[in-house]
């Protein structure tokens, strides 16, 4: 049998094109349960959405 050859072009990515999902917890005013709120962000902005 012949040998499969299967090429992979994977290259790394960059900060700005690595795209992370953040998932912030807050406090209902009204009942005081926790709510989730789920973003998608860029690596290089994580640090900024979680300082608001």
């Amino acid at each position: 049998m012949a040998k499969k050859v299967v090429a992979t072009l994977k290259r790394e990515a960059s900060e700005t094109e690595k795209i992370i999902k953040v998932i912030r917890t807050t406090r209902s005013p009204k009942t005081g349960a926790y709510t989730f709120k789920e973003e998608f962000v860029t690596a290089d902005k994580v640090k900024d959405y979680f300082s608001k």
